[in-house]
């Protein structure tokens, strides 16, 4: 999907770009750069400058210079800052939180979304989604992922139903299961070990 259309995911951000620009300030607590915003979000430097530029007009975001680099940080105090972060939570948010919660997991070889929250992300036109479908891959304690998805699910305020598959049934090329997951849209997270016809996924981390 061209980053410079209405995102499925919620159409009233202008694109894709603004959407995933609006989840890397308002849900990440660390200060950072345009420069930093650029790279991760795999978008051009000039046209994140000017995103930029308006949420600073907006007193959503403020600017202190620190020897050459402007360093970004939330305004908290902006009467908007807190709808607005909670829609942003609710559409563009399960990427960052499920990255969060689960990114850090013993024994993890890969972490993706699935289903229709990925889906409209990758900008496959349907209904809002109502849940969040994750793959572990991996050798984990599955208390250690029920853990996690009780955490995500709390802070995105729906259901995170997670699917575990171990390191082995993930290089299967047999399984129906997974090789229907692997036809459809995937947000990728954490790299798993490749498999042929693993191409559908979005491999920027945020």
């Amino acid at each position: 999907m061209s980053k410079s259309a209405a995102p499925p995911l919620m159409a009233i951000f202008r694109s894709q770009l603004q959407g995933e620009l609006l989840a890397r300030l308002l849900l990440a607590p660390e200060q950072t750069s345009i420069s930093d915003l650029a790279r991760d979000l795999g978008a051009p430097f000039a046209t994140v400058h000017r995103e930029v530029e308006r949420l600073i007009r907006a007193d959503l975001v403020q600017a202190t210079q620190v020897g050459r680099t402007r360093v970004l940080r939330v305004n908290a105090d902006n009467l908007a800052y807190r709808p607005l972060r909670d829609l942003v939570l609710l559409t563009f948010g399960p990427r960052q939180v499920i990255d969060e919660e689960f990114g850090e997991l013993a024994g993890l070889e890969g972490l993706y979304i699935f289903g229709s929250w990925a889906a409209r992300y990758r900008g496959e036109d349907g209904p809002q989604p109502n849940d969040i479908d994750v793959l572990v891959v991996g050798e984990v304690d599955r208390d250690d992922v029920c853990d996690c998805a009780d955490r995500a699910q709390r802070r995105l305020q729906r259901p995170v139903n997670p699917t575990v598959v171990s390191r082995a049934r993930w290089l299967e090329a047999g399984e129906p299961f997974l090789n229907q997951l692997r036809r459809r849209p995937l947000v990728q997270l954490v790299p798993a070990p490749s498999t042929e016809g693993d191409t559908n996924t979005d491999v920027r981390r945020s």
